[in-house]
């Protein structure tokens, strides 16, 4: 077994209810993460809870791509485009290019589709531009070399396809290692902990009441300032300091579904449905993820879920372009909401931006958001903290903190392979998952198996997560449920490999 390197659940909790922090981030989703780990960098001391796990909601039901946004060329939306090419190729070069890697995109032009093959061109071209061509020029291509990189691409009316680059990622591992980012540069974190209300002095919101949701204590946290991150409930938490503000964000569901595949694609498939909105069908962990819809939602945020009318859909859009789709090849089907600025109109029209307000108690609350501009959104709202903390206080961020584990997978994948230690050498299929999941903390999860070698052992045989996950999991990466390990931590969910047994067998190790 592991030595334990981080505090443990009581020693967390014991921290938060003494100490005094500057600022409390409620929420440990894509915004309140980056919020977290930039505030640390400049010097403040944060903390940071969660009522469920880290990116346990929304952040973790996404495209998983880091992309530069080609449906945004069809508003006119240059600058938006331009901003996240730039922090796509941050991500992919400087911050975390063990968790993000490059992938082409075909878009194929049929007869009778929304946009014609010029537009088609000249789109992709200007959005390879708007990356001062990083990853080469977008361009038209035949159907036949189309085919060639997407064999399952259907050719019944195929007049010409689009050929343009992004990049993809595995947004419950890259908002993991954002967290141990956060921690390293003195972050206190903890998931799992309700908010049960909010903490006044005078009518200034200070801090919060929480629940621990595992051991079931209750204890408060004290901040001079408190920012609420909660994604889909910012307006209920918005309603714990004043009950009557009015709704300040609309929720659009997208639904997503993963199946298996036969031959390897070379390519991902971004399929134009409408004026507004594209089907994608992606290559990601030896499976295909399709998708997405988006509709407005009205329920309760908890209660999300990839419907049977959802996935008929995802189904019914992606065969436009993917043939031979089988129902009974899907492995997993998922959902989660994106959080909108209120307003008229549809939510596939609306815009994806980040708003921030402040509250009658100085609470300041944020919404929106993208994976892509997830660091960028960070330092606009440490700005904001910073003017109302007082400027002086804060330390410069540095451009390019990289994240834990900065390493070429490659080199990683086969140093594991080739490693000459008694015992220590690995499966290739295995070494190769665990580098472009930990990069060189993969090093680490070999280090376990060394001291025990019953974790060297495949979860399950169909799948290349090994027990050493579920160790270094439970130790260093805050699971506590089998649902962060299985959906978050592992690949075990998406592959359609969490049975009832492995479930149970986890609940064991982890317990």
């Amino acid at each position: 077994m592991s030595v334990r390197v981080r505090a443990t659940r009581e020693e967390t909790c014991e921290e938060l209810a003494r100490a005094a922090f500057d600022l409390l981030v409620i929420g440990g989703g894509i915004l309140g993460t980056s919020v977290t780990w930039m505030a640390a960098q400049a010097g403040l001391r944060v903390a940071m809870v969660d009522a469920g796990d880290f990116a346990g909601a929304t952040s973790s039901a996404s495209s998983k791509l880091v992309h530069g946004g080609l449906r945004y060329l069809q508003t006119g939306n240059l600058r938006l485009v331009a901003e996240n090419h730039r922090e796509r190729r941050a991500l992919a070069e400087d911050i975390a290019p063990h968790l993000v890697k490059p992938l082409e995109f075909v878009v194929p032009i049929y007869r009778g589709g929304p946009h014609g093959a010029a537009k088609t061109g000249a789109g992709v071209f200007l959005y390879s531009a708007l990356s001062a061509f990083g990853d080469g020029v977008g361009r038209l291509i035949t159907p036949h070399q189309a085919v060639a990189r997407v064999p399952a691409l259907r050719t019944e009316g195929l007049r010409a396809a689009a050929l343009y680059g992004d990049h993809q990622m595995n947004d419950s591992r890259v908002a993991v290692m954002t967290v141990r980012a956060a921690v390293e540069a003195g972050a206190v974190v903890l998931n799992h902990a309700e908010v049960v209300g909010l903490r006044l002095s005078r009518g200034v919101v200070c801090g919060a009441e929480l629940r621990d949701r595992v051991g079931g204590t209750e204890f408060g946290v004290s901040a001079r300032l408190v920012l609420n991150a909660t994604g889909p409930w910012v307006d209920r938490l918005r309603r714990m300091e004043d009950p009557g503000a009015a709704p300040g964000i609309r929720l659009s569901k997208g639904a997503h579904v993963v199946m298996r595949r036969g031959e390897p694609w070379k390519a991902a498939l971004t399929t134009p449905i409408d004026k507004y909105r594209v089907s994608f069908a992606i290559p990601w962990e030896d499976h295909l993820l399709l998708g997405t819809t988006d509709e407005e939602y009205d329920g309760d945020p908890a209660e999300v879920r990839a419907t049977e009318a959802d996935v008929d859909q995802i189904l019914a859009e992606a065969g436009q372009a993917v043939a031979g789709l089988r129902r009974e090849d899907v492995t997993y089907a998922f959902a989660g909401l994106r959080v909108l600025p209120g307003g008229p109109g549809s939510t596939a029209a609306a815009k994806r931006e980040t708003v921030v307000t402040q509250g009658p108690g100085g609470m300041l609350s944020v919404a929106g958001g993208k994976w892509t501009t997830y660091r960028h959104i960070g330092r606009v709202v440490l700005g904001t903290l910073g003017r109302l903390l007082g400027g002086d206080e804060l330390a410069p961020v540095l451009p390019a903190v990289p994240l834990p584990g900065l390493a070429s997978p490659d080199a990683v994948a086969m140093r594991l392979w080739t490693d000459r230690e008694p015992g220590a050498r690995m499966d290739p299929i295995v070494a190769r998952h665990l580098a472009t999941h930990y990069g060189t903390l993969a090093f680490d999860v070999a280090r376990l198996i060394r001291e025990d070698p019953r974790l060297g052992e495949r979860v399950h045989p169909g799948g290349p997560d090994i027990w050493a996950q579920v160790v270094y999991a439970r130790d260093h990466e805050w699971a506590v449920t089998v649902d962060d390990v299985v959906r978050r931590r592992t690949t075990l969910t998406v592959r359609g490999l969490d049975t009832p047994e492995v479930r149970a067998e986890i609940a064991k190790a982890l317990s």
